[in-house]
């Protein structure tokens, strides 16, 4: 009796499992690997992903050939001098692509339909990781980028596609796709984000407020090429009166001090590569010249004197232990500074530049004030100190001249408040010509006589993907919103 009774229960627990054994030997699931990762999980993997693409190998190559700081060794170096070829494979592969991309789309996959606020995050995410590598490659893969083996080989998508869409292709605009998130963060969610939220610890008004900031990004960055749309965008922006205007609600990602949660320059800078890059004598002398408080919260003096070396130089560098590295402000002191993403100071900025080229609500003059204002704030400055400033420097403080004039006094005083953020000073350089650069010594990469109009594809993908476009740009082939 008692082995029937055996007999009976396996082959009950035969019927019960034999309809899901065939999908169970499918997906070769297993507890250790599962398929379905919780939301809560997943999004502060987004947000180091986005960190990480921003501020890791990008920002290096970004924020030497825009002379914050200047080459000394290994990639930086070569970067100095503008050989950017067969070196970002990496960061293409596993930080762009296979990490933030990947994670954005697959957390919206899981979450659209039960758990939109999760989604809308991820929404605004993806955009920012897809602008980043549009910004430096030009067309890249998007609409079918981070599906897996449903894309092996996903399409290379134009940038102008990109940003302003296309429905023939199937392709959402950088702009629908955040204003789609938005809106996702709005709806009735299942699950909502709270300490899982690096960013924003769950404060879904403030990820709104960041994706309407990200969309004046967006507009300004095609300024040149489309401005009918980019005044709309900016204009319903600010109409809707609801952006990042606080340094409380900046978008970016907390680090900490422990080995393996630092942030990426201050790990690179001080741990693994302290002797590849250091400032440049070339932003030395802007900051000098303009007499600017923040290049000691920038930089290091540990001779008591701020220590640089000349883009593309070959001379001996000077010693380790006088060189002026990043301070604390970029890295932290044991790299717990957050990786700043879109921030108050760079809304004021684009606003101001909007004010003045393309005529949107605002007043030029105090939005360009206000910019300097929070970027010096920003860094620790006290307000006293800053007004002191402005008043000292009159020159810095009033826009003067022409329309032109006044845009380089905007772009150059947003290309000091984003050191650390080598990507955006490169975009606007790019964008605008500001500030006016001088060719590296020694330069070399494509074109020896041009700072670089963009990054080159990777070998990695030129090699895996049939798609990628032939022949590569060269590096001094502008991008579509380029100037």
């Amino acid at each position: 009796m008692k082995n029937k009774i055996i007999t009976i229960s396996m082959m009950a627990a035969i019927v019960l499992i034999a309809p899901s054994c065939k999908k169970y030997l499918d997906v070769n699931s297993t507890p250790n690997n599962p398929l379905v990762v919780p939301p809560a999980t997943q999004l502060p993997n987004t947000e180091v992903a986005l960190a990480w693409t921003n501020s890791n190998e990008l920002d290096r190559a970004a924020d030497v050939i825009v002379q914050h700081n200047a080459g000394l060794a290994n990639n930086p170096a070569a970067y100095d001098i503008y050989n950017v070829r067969g070196t970002m494979d990496n960061d293409w592969d596993f930080e762009v692509y296979n990490g933030a991309v990947s994670a954005c789309v697959n957390l919206i996959k899981q979450t659209q339909e039960t758990s939109p606020a999760y989604a809308g995050i991820a929404k605004i995410e993806l955009a920012y990781a897809i602008s980043v590598a549009t910004d430096l490659w030009g067309d890249v893969p998007y609409s079918q980028a981070g599906q897996g083996l449903t894309f092996a080989q996903p399409r290379f998508d134009k940038q102008e596609d990109i940003y302003q869409g296309n429905a023939t292709l199937g392709i959402t605009s950088l702009f629908d796709l955040v204003k789609s998130g938005i809106a996702d963060l709005a709806k009735t969610s299942a699950l909502v984000p709270g300490t899982d939220d690096l960013v924003y610890k769950g404060d879904l008004a403030k990820w709104a407020r960041a994706g309407n900031t990200l969309l004046l990004k967006f507009a300004m960055q095609i300024s040149n090429i489309n401005p009918t749309l980019s005044k709309q965008v900016i204009s319903d922006v600010i109409t809707g009166n609801n952006y990042i205007n606080a340094t409380t609600q900046d978008f970016e990602v907390p680090f900490g001090a422990n080995v393996g949660n630092q942030n990426a320059l201050y790990a690179y800078n001080n741990i693994n590569r302290p002797n590849d890059q250091m400032l440049s004598t070339r932003f030395l002398t802007l900051m000098n010249n303009l007499a600017d408080p923040r290049l000691g919260k920038f930089y290091t003096s540990p001779t008591g004197v701020f220590t640089s070396y000349d883009n593309g130089a070959t001379i001996t560098a000077p010693a380790a232990a006088s060189r002026s590295k990043y301070n604390t402000y970029i890295t932290g002191a044991s790299g717990e500074a957050p990786i700043r993403l879109v921030t108050n100071y760079q809304r004021a900025f684009i606003l101001a530049e909007a004010a003045l080229v393309l005529g949107t609500a605002g007043d030029a003059q105090a939005l360009y004030t206000e910019g300097i204002t929070q970027s010096m704030l920003k860094t620790g400055i006290t307000q006293a100190a800053v007004t002191a400033y402005l008043l000292a420097n009159p020159t810095v403080a009033i826009l003067t001249g022409s329309t032109e004039a006044k845009r380089q006094q905007i772009i150059t005083q947003k290309y000091i408040s984003f050191v650390g953020n080598g990507i955006e000073a490169y975009n606007d350089y790019r964008r605008t010509g500001y500030p006016v650069l001088a060719l590296a010594l020694n330069a070399q990469g494509d074109d020896p006589n041009t700072i670089p109009k963009r990054f080159a594809y990777t070998n990695n993908e030129i090699q895996r993907n049939p798609n990628t476009p032939t022949p590569q740009p060269l590096t001094n082939v502008k991008v579509w919103w380029g100037k």
